[in-house]
Formats: C-alpha cells, sequence, structure tokens
C-alpha cells in the first residue's frame, strides 16, 4: 500500500532515499529534518541514521507494486540529486519510475546544476514531472538549468517563498506551485509576492498551485488567495487532494 500524503499537490510519497544537507535559505527550518528526528526517536527502521543521507534499497520496487494509478512525490524527505547520491542509484530510481509507468511521478530538487549535468544520462519517461525549488530571486538561475533538461513535464516549487520573484521566464514550464513556510520559526510570506505569481502564471498559461500561507497555524491560515482556492495542475490531472 502506498504511503499517503498530507502534501497538498500530490498523493502519496515514496522515500527510497532518506536525509540531505542544506545549501540554500529555504533550507534553514527544513521539515524533512524536523520528521526524520521525529521518526528516528520512534525507532522507525529507515530513521536509524536520522537525517544523515541513506539508501533503501528495499523501498526501490514499492510502486510496482501499488496497482492504483496515483501521483507520487518521490523523496519528500531527501534530494535525489544531492552531489552524494551515486549516478547509479539515480538510475535505478529512474529505471523503477518508467516501470511503474501506469503512476505520475513528482520529482524536486535544489541541486539544479546536477540535474542538468546528468540530464543527458537519462532516459526520461512520460510520467516523470521535474521539478525545481526557487524560494528568492538569488535562486532562480535553478530555473534555467530545470529547462535545459529533457524532462518531458517541468515544475517549479516556490516554497518556502521569502521574497519576491518578479519577471521569471516560464518558458518550458508547465507548472507553479507557491506555498509559505510553516512551523514554530517559519518566516513570513506577503500576499503581493503570491498575486504577482499567479499573475506570471496566467499570463503564461501556466498552472498555479497555492498550497498555504503557513505560518505557526498553518491549518487556521488557509490556502485560500482572494476569496478562492488555486489547485491547478499539469495535463488536466486532478486528484482527491486538490
Amino acid at each position: 500500500m502506498a504511503t499517503r500524503s498530507s502534501i497538498e499537490w500530490t498523493e502519496s510519497t515514496w522515500n527510497p532515499l532518506t536525509g540531505c544537507t542544506k545549501i540554500s535559505p529555504g533550507c534553514k527550518n527544513c521539515y524533512a529534518e524536523r520528521m526524520s528526528k521525529r521518526l528516528k526517536a520512534m525507532g522507525q527502521k529507515n530513521y536509524v541514521n536520522g537525517f544523515q543521507l541513506t539508501q533503501h534499497p528495499h523501498v526501490l520496487s514499492k510502486p510496482l507494486g501499488w496497482k492504483k494509478p496515483q501521483v507520487i512525490f518521490v523523496n519528500s524527505m531527501s534530494d535525489l540529486f544531492h552531489k552524494d547520491v551515486p549516478v547509479s542509484f539515480i538510475h535505478d530510481v529512474f529505471n523503477v519510475m518508467r516501470e511503474a509507468h501506469w503512476h505520475k511521478f513528482q520529482v524536486l530538487t535544489k541541486r539544479a546544476e546536477r540535474l542538468e549535468e546528468l540530464s543527458p544520462q537519462i532516459d526520461w519517461p512520460e510520467n516523470v514531472w521535474m521539478g525545481v525549488s526557487v524560494e528568492n530571486s538569488d535562486y532562480t538561475f535553478r530555473i534555467d538549468h530545470l529547462r535545459e533538461t529533457g524532462a518531458k513535464t517541468k515544475f517549479l516549487s516556490l516554497e518556502p517563498l521569502l521574497g519576491p520573484l518578479p519577471n521569471m521566464d516560464l518558458d518550458g514550464i508547465h507548472w507553479a506551485i507557491v506555498g509559505g513556510e510553516s512551523g514554530p520559526k517559519s518566516r513570513p510570506i506577503k500576499e503581493e509576492w503570491v498575486l504577482d505569481i499567479r499573475d506570471q502564471c496566467l499570463s503564461s498559461n501556466v498552472p498555479f498551485f497555492f498550497k498555504q500561507w503557513g505560518g505557526t497555524q498553518k491549518k487556521k491560515a488557509g490556502r485560500q488567495l482572494q476569496g478562492r482556492t488555486w489547485s491547478q495542475m499539469p495535463q488536466s490531472i486532478q486528484f482527491v487532494g486538490a
């Protein structure tokens, strides 16, 4: 059975890799790090190393056993393109995604340079959506690296949004997710940043998904933007979580 997810823009998660290291401001209050420490304390076998980068080969084949088609977020607890992940393991993950063709897989990275570097070595399946995280204007270069890959569906995770992102080049981008940071040390998001990104997406015909305002009371803050929810998805995909 798949691991159901509470993340609004996906249905399930699959973590053949756990753990990571911080490389940019968006990593400061990493939810995966907090969760890893909690799971380690609970005695979860895949988290005995806490947030240390760890491969889990025994998890690789799991999506092949999930017969119901679903949207799956890959490595929600890590980054597949981390510099210390062997290329052979990246290929193993892609081979499973290719074989499990009835699912849609969402892969997200902050290591956009390595993503572009390895892209020519990857046989990109139609059912893999590749995304990069961009938290402020200092990291929009990640979008350019993503654009150069062979991924058939390319998306942006603008979360945690820590500043405005004016005049983004959305050419070749198929989806944008925006969200504020949540948790006890969350940094604030401004409505004008979100509205500007939404308007850029609308003018470029890029589906726009507003995930959350975040903050210390995420559920109370909700995910409405000017009185409505924005749950647009690429390729007309819809699911219960939207």
